[in-house]
């Protein structure tokens, strides 16, 4: 089983009143409310924690891309990526870069060369991972057009695959895209190209894109274990259905985990800062969630309620969830929470029962402070991983950057402290 430390680096600084006071986190969020300063120290202290994760024996580290919000900070996730290149040479740890998101890149041969040089630099450490995008990014922050959204990522996806391996300069004359010449230097270190993971967050069509593709299904998610479950569930079908294997490297799970020294000790460290994510991180107006053409008819009723179900309101809503205390969150499944080996025994479960072989770890989550960061990374790497590790040891993760024959990477040279 594979733990990637994964941070979409919020801001802290949301007023206890903004749910009532700010119609959205996303989007139009109020510019006053934004203190670069604290931005500043965030950045660095966002970055230490990744790099601690690494440093700790995380088997690789993650990092992804959002667009005017609060929620999470990172614009440009190649920008990061590229400085934990550098600061984790010395480790193994692999760098998720699950962004970019395709349709907002014009042209996205960009996301070629960047991630080629990123593979190149890391010494062929790169996972990437390729979203469509959520609303509130391609349609409300960059305009693009809901119905378009899925076609430019299929177009702009297929290029950037030619171009990292096509051995001759080749011309690009597609609907939204026209490249007289594509010639990326360099192209990845990796070949053909770096282990590609596909995130999504329910949708039929991601699920069978990447099944169709050959590629790993991560399924993004806040809302608890029984929701992930059905969806899950619903992509083993299809993949059963479309003939492929039952690798659980398939499939890649994206799970909030808070790990203290007891339970109770857990409640007390994190409660606070996971109901500030869920009170003011994710206090998105309705109309920025899903714009009309944006999902699909057969996706939008596979989460919605069945006919004659007690609650109309869709599992994947953010708005119950406002309300929840931290009674609420362990029960559902939102987080999985507590002393070393409630969160192992959790893991181990979920992991048996929905074969899931990857986990994206979030586990600095809202307002927490480094310290608590930090704290949960130690505890998580010493005494949860390394009774996981083993479990699937019997298959072949076949989306993983394997060692590259006769390739020495550079030598690094150490940070020079100041003093």
């Amino acid at each position: 089983m594979k733990f990637t430390y994964f941070h979409l680096m919020p801001f802290d600084g949301l007023p206890e009143d903004f749910a009532q006071k700010h119609r959205s986190v996303w989007v139009d969020i109020d510019p006053r409310l934004m203190d670069v300063r604290r931005i500043h120290h965030l950045y660095n202290d966002y970055l230490d924690e990744l790099e601690h994760a690494a440093r700790t024996g995380f088997d690789a580290i993650g990092v992804n891309e959002h667009h005017s919000n609060a929620y999470g900070l990172m614009s440009s996730p190649n920008m990061m990526a590229a400085s934990l290149a550098r600061r984790t040479a010395d480790t193994d740890a692999k760098i998720l870069v699950m962004g970019d998101a395709v349709p907002l890149y014009n042209p996205p041969i960009r996301i070629a060369e960047e991630l080629a040089m990123l593979d190149v630099i890391s010494g062929g450490r790169l996972i990437t991972g390729f979203p469509l995008g959520s609303s509130q990014d391609t349609n409300y922050a960059y305009g693009i057009k809901p119905a378009t959204v899925r076609e430019r990522y299929y177009e702009g996806f297929e290029l950037i695959l030619k171009a990292w391996q096509s051995q001759e300069v080749f011309s690009h004359n597609g609907r939204y895209t026209k490249l007289r010449y594509v010639n990326p230097w360099p192209k990845p270190l990796q070949q053909p190209h770096p282990p590609i993971w596909v995130p999504g967050s329910g949708s039929l069509e991601t699920m069978d894109f990447a099944i169709r593709r050959g590629f790993p299904f991560f399924f993004l998610s806040y809302f608890g274990t029984e929701f992930s479950g059905s969806m899950l569930r619903r992509f083993w079908e299809r993949a059963e259905a479309a003939g492929v294997d039952d690798n659980p490297y398939r499939v890649g799970m994206f799970q909030p985990i808070l790990v203290a020294d007891t339970d109770e000790e857990a409640e007390r460290l994190y409660a606070d800062h996971v109901k500030y994510f869920y009170r003011r991180c994710t206090h998105t107006y309705p109309g920025f969630a899903e714009a009309p053409g944006y999902k699909s008819v057969e996706s939008l009723r596979a989460v919605l309620p069945p006919p004659g179900a007690k609650s109309t309101a869709r599992p994947d809503s953010f708005r119950a969830a406002r309300d929840y205390e931290w009674a609420d969150f362990i029960n559902l499944g939102i987080i999985i929470a507590g002393s070393p080996s409630t969160v192992r025994e959790k893991l181990e479960h979920l992991s048996s029962t929905n074969r899931i072989g990857n986990w994206i770890a979030l586990m600095h989550i809202g307002d927490m402070p480094r310290e608590k960061a930090m704290n949960n990374i130690e505890l998580f790497a010493t005494k949860v991983k390394p009774g996981l590790s083993g479990v699937f040891s019997q298959y072949e993760h076949h989306w993983w950057p394997k060692p590259i024959p006769g390739f020495e990477p550079a030598a690094v040279a150490p940070v020079a402290v100041a003093r």
